[in-house]
């Protein structure tokens, strides 16, 4: 016999939770190893229990379905539970997402249960970046950045944010003195932010306009910011081009 399916359920209402465990009691082949309440419980549970596929609600308070999918990435499968929500359901018929929608029966979830087990199979990864980008709604600019440590997350307000550093294949986010890394690309960062309070002044920086103190040039075409802790970053022609317009 193989091992059972070990499933982390992640729903906000205790009711939700205990119907999944109906559900999944009469099949040996499941085994739900932690059900959480909210989505820093699920990041830890994740972090700690690597389960094969998270039953992940999208309306949660705190943390929302999408973001903590942003903090696992692509590490299990998941399929999403959801009452009715336009821009999700949406976005996960276009990208060929498993999701439940609330009220479901023990034979739909089942059923979704199969196909997860199919596309762990065959290996197929989940859409992270894309199926955030189509599902949540055009709600404005993000008012605070979620990275994940490990089993913890970090919750950092934009107006904390010094600045954004390209490293490699993270973004290291500079804040009162600490820096928190995230995979990430830099211009997904920028596509996030508020145009009139960050801008991109190098390829390798995204600035916080509050944060300068002064732009000195450096050399013919260079300048550089100089921020009101002392830090020294780069600006290129561009870069100058377009903080000139906001200041």
């Amino acid at each position: 016999m193989t091992d059972p399916l070990r499933i982390v359920v992640v729903d906000d209402e205790p009711l939700a939770r205990a119907v999944v465990r109906e559900y999944a009691g009469g099949d040996p082949a499941i085994e739900i190893v932690a059900d959480c309440a909210n989505g820093f419980e699920a990041v830890k549970a994740v972090a700690d229990l690597k389960p094969d596929l998270v039953l992940l609600d999208v309306q949660m308070p705190k943390l929302d379905g999408f973001e903590v999918l942003e903090l696992l990435g692509h590490e299990q499968a998941v399929i999403f539970v959801t009452a009715y929500d336009q821009y999700a359901l949406r976005a996960f018929e276009v990208h060929a997402v498993d999701y439940l929608l609330k009220p479901y029966s023990a034979e739909r979830f089942l059923e979704a249960i199969a196909r997860a087990r199919e596309r762990m199979r065959a290996k197929t990864m989940m859409p992270v970046e894309d199926l955030v980008r189509a599902a949540k709604p055009k709600s404005g600019y993000s008012e605070r950045v979620l990275i994940r440590d490990g089993a913890n997350v970090h919750v950092i307000p934009v107006d904390k944010i010094d600045y954004v550093e390209a490293q490699d294949d993270y973004v290291a986010f500079k804040t009162e003195g600490k820096q928190h890394l995230k995979d990430q690309a830099l211009a997904s960062v920028e596509g996030t932010l508020d145009p009139n309070r960050f801008v991109r002044i190098h390829r390798s920086f995204i600035l916080n306009i509050d944060r300068i103190a002064k732009v000195e040039l450096y050399a013919k075409d260079s300048r550089m910011a100089i921020l009101r802790d002392g830090t020294r970053l780069p600006v290129s022609r561009a870069g100058y081009a377009r903080l000139s317009q906001l200041l």
